[in-house]
């Protein structure tokens, strides 16, 4: 699979406040967000008709612009910091 335990915890210790254990802050699921939806992209450039995932990747780009709005609105540094860390177009 292409998110084991060990990869999530490496995401979660970059990215997160509070090292590995920090799960839930913004950053780290705007993360894990971002890994996930480009993995999705590549599968969904190789497998044109797979509505299922193409369904999945559309809610997963929502959920993270979701998270990003809300960082955005209550701290544009941690926003801002996050946007540069990814190299996400905002």
């Amino acid at each position: 699979m292409y998110l084991d335990k060990a990869k999530k915890e490496e995401i979660f210790s970059q990215y997160g406040k509070g090292g590995a254990k920090d799960t839930g802050s913004a950053e780290s699921q705007i993360a894990l967000f971002t890994y996930r939806i480009k993995h999705l992209t590549e599968h969904v450039k190789q497998n044109r008709k797979d509505f299922v995932t193409t369904r999945s990747l559309t809610q997963l780009v929502g959920k993270r612009r979701a998270l990003l709005k809300y960082l955005y609105d209550r701290d544009i540094e941690r926003y801002r910091a996050i946007v540069k860390a990814l190299g996400l177009r905002k």
